[in-house]
């Protein structure tokens, strides 16, 4: 459990707010593990949130206001803590990422955020949000390409990635578009020691994840979490038992994929394909 640390309340949202929970809860005499058992989650949770290592979560911060007689305080601050550029649904993980020491990632149809260059990413989002202004697609593929700097730092995850065989072959943006993005996937595959890409070819057949994408994210001092996505929607998934089911179902994907070697002459194969004479 995180043993509670000295934060600056006011250093940014997410500290006040542990700060406000630490004092609430200290104030009425209850510790961690008493909290959590009264809201219905671990004391490690609880710890998490005051030592600002987890972004607060609004139903979460509702049920302390109620136990604690705290009005709406928590929740709104909960609002303010919330804050982020990248979609709400996907902004725990993309905080996650950055805190885990391992990620493992599954792909049906795309390369994978972190490994995507600029142009391909500008035609997924234009692709699933064929409406939006110029602006605003730029302002999602900047992020984009921003979270991709985590693979740049000192302490950056190893990064483990399962790409079905079948994301090599769909024409995001045109043939010049993913030429571009395989040679590029190839090239961080080649040249990052702490990236390791598979990929599943169709001989596989069926398997757990043939409709779904998911992250798995590792952890030296937290339980693992999974998160699963589609276009407009994800979920992160805490529970252990289900945790560990989607590990297992993703060690079987990895078990079933191409070895890593074979994998990266399939791109490079993929990547000329595209290449017009």
């Amino acid at each position: 459990m995180p043993q509670p640390k000295e934060l600056d309340p006011y250093a940014n949202p997410r500290t006040f707010y542990g700060a406000e929970l630490r004092r609430l809860r200290e104030a009425a005499g209850l510790s961690q593990n008493q909290l959590g058992e009264r809201v219905f989650c671990s004391g490690t949770y609880i710890g998490l949130f005051e030592a600002a290592e987890r972004r607060p979560q609004l139903e979460l911060s509702r049920a302390l206001d109620e136990l604690l007689g705290s009005g709406e305080h928590l929740q709104r601050l909960c609002l303010l803590a919330r804050t982020s550029k990248v979609a709400g649904y996907f902004a725990d993980a993309a905080e996650l990422q950055l805190q885990a020491s391992s990620i493992g990632s599954y792909t049906s149809m795309v390369v994978l955020g972190l490994l995507q260059t600029e142009a391909y990413a500008r035609a997924l989002t234009r692709s699933a949000h064929p409406f939006a202004e110029t602006e605003v697609i730029e302002g999602h593929v900047r992020t984009r390409m921003e979270r991709a700097c985590l693979l740049d730092s000192p302490t950056a995850p190893v990064l483990w990635v399962v790409i079905h065989e079948a994301a090599l072959l769909v024409p995001v943006g045109g043939n010049a578009v993913m030429a571009e993005q395989l040679t590029h996937l190839a090239e961080q595959t080649a040249s990052r020691p702490r990236v390791v890409t598979q990929v599943l070819p169709f001989s596989a057949g069926a398997h757990p994840f043939l409709h779904a994408s998911m992250t798995l994210m590792q952890f030296t001092d937290a339980p693992a979490v999974v998160y699963t996505e589609s276009s407009y929607n994800g979920q992160l998934v805490e529970e252990p038992l289900l945790v560990e089911q989607f590990h297992s179902a993703y060690d079987l994907a990895r078990a079933a994929a191409l070895s890593p070697e074979a994998s990266l002459d399939r791109i490079v194969s993929a990547a000329k394909e595209f290449v017009t004479p």
